[in-house]
């Protein structure tokens, strides 16, 4: 399968990065961040999460920070919400686009949601009917597709199943999450492949963790099947990079730089990007996590 000649890159920093850091940086900061990455030319930038304040204090400022940005022309803002409720907070903050999560392994669903894996299906399937009725693009998101922190091995038949469940529900993108960054070049293609079999290349993305430092070889494994979304982050954002075992994003910088090595066109500006992750670094205080990002700025 040839590489596709252009990637639309999911920009996840303002939320799964932010959501994942231990510095919070405030509601106007936020704003700030979104409408910085606005400017550089990516096209789908995940901005916030209606979910429980209790559970994720980072993302109690939703609303404002969705009714704060600046929305550039052609430029999608997906929020995440994890049930009805939470798609209707969204909608009436202004989101025009949402995302649902869930897992491929039981365990991880368990410990995340309080729900196996069919009960978080069907919490979806208000949220996917609503938004069929209002016109709203559901993207959907399956994490440990290439391994728990609970169970270990996840069945690659698991992550198929998930995968065409969502994608039959109606999310127009399903986003295949190593969330624990685990996955090696010959798996995730391998994974890739098992999900492309049932449910069509067009409408699937891949989103890698960079624990092990494989991130990017991954990607590349994907691109070489034929895979054109990818979600990363600015400054690998997500994590703290000195706890144990948690892991960063891929950082967008970093992507950016291998795609349009590889002459594929994202359509994103690779300096003014760059600058964007060494100013959120800042005001987290540490360097940035993109390697490209710190070779730029030398």
């Amino acid at each position: 399968m040839p590489m596709p000649s252009c990637v639309r890159i999911v920009e996840v920093g303002p939320r799964d990065g932010l959501q994942n850091e231990k510095t919070d940086i405030g509601t106007a900061h936020k704003i700030a961040l979104i409408d910085r990455l606005s400017q550089t030319g990516l096209r789908s930038i995940e901005a916030t999460a209606f979910v429980s304040p209790k559970w994720v204090p980072q993302m109690a400022d939703a609303a404002e920070v969705l009714a704060g940005i600046t929305r550039a022309p052609g430029v999608s803002y997906p929020v995440l919400v994890p049930n009805l409720q939470g798609y209707e907070r969204a909608r009436a903050a202004g989101a025009q686009e949402v995302a649902v999560f869930t897992a491929a392994s039981e365990a991880f669903n368990r410990r995340n949601t309080n729900a196996g894996i069919e009960e978080s299906l069907q919490r979806f399937q208000p949220v996917l009917e609503r938004a069929r009725t209002d016109g709203v693009r559901v993207r959907g998101y399956v994490s440990t597709v290439l391994g728990c922190p609970y169970q270990g091995e996840v069945p690659l038949a698991d992550v198929v199943r998930v995968a065409r469940s969502l994608h039959a529900m109606g999310c127009y993108e399903i986003s295949l999450g190593d969330t624990i960054g685990v996955g090696t070049p010959a798996k995730a293609r391998a994974m890739l492949r098992a999900v492309a079999a049932e449910v069509p290349m067009a409408a699937l993305a891949i989103h890698f963790h960079d624990t092990y430092g494989q991130a990017l070889a991954n990607v590349l494994a994907c691109l070489e099947e034929g895979v054109a979304v990818v979600d990363s982050a600015v400054a690998g954002a997500g994590g703290c990079p000195y706890a144990k075992g948690a892991s960063g994003n891929l950082a967008s910088e970093d992507l950016v730089y291998m795609l349009h090595g590889l002459g594929i066109e994202t359509g994103v500006d690779l300096p003014q990007l760059a600058a964007t992750g060494r100013w959120l670094a800042g005001l987290l205080g540490r360097e940035t996590g993109s390697k490209a990002g710190r070779a730029l700025s030398a």
